[in-house]
């Protein structure tokens, strides 16, 4: 992973986005030797949030499961019958 220097960022943000855009590699922004943030592409953020998005979905289902919150199939098929009409 790239680390980049916040006041590097200031002065050659167009060349960091560049080299963003052809490597794919995420870039550490560090302030005051800190770590600040990270600068993503695009797509890869939107990747990273439908997955996620989908891990959160499982997590629920886990949760759902453990809490004996669940239903038999033909429970499930009742339930869900009226959207599906």
């Amino acid at each position: 992973m790239k680390v980049e220097l916040v006041t590097t960022l200031k002065r050659q943000a167009t060349k960091i986005l560049a080299d963003l855009h052809e490597t794919k590699e995420p870039v550490l922004i560090t302030e005051h030797g800190q770590p600040s943030a990270y600068l993503v592409d695009v797509d890869d953020y939107e990747l990273m949030q439908n997955r996620l998005a989908v891990l959160e979905g499982i997590a629920r289902g886990e949760m759902a499961v453990m809490e004996n919150r669940t239903f038999s199939q033909q429970e499930a098929i009742d339930k869900m019958s009226k959207w599906l009409k």
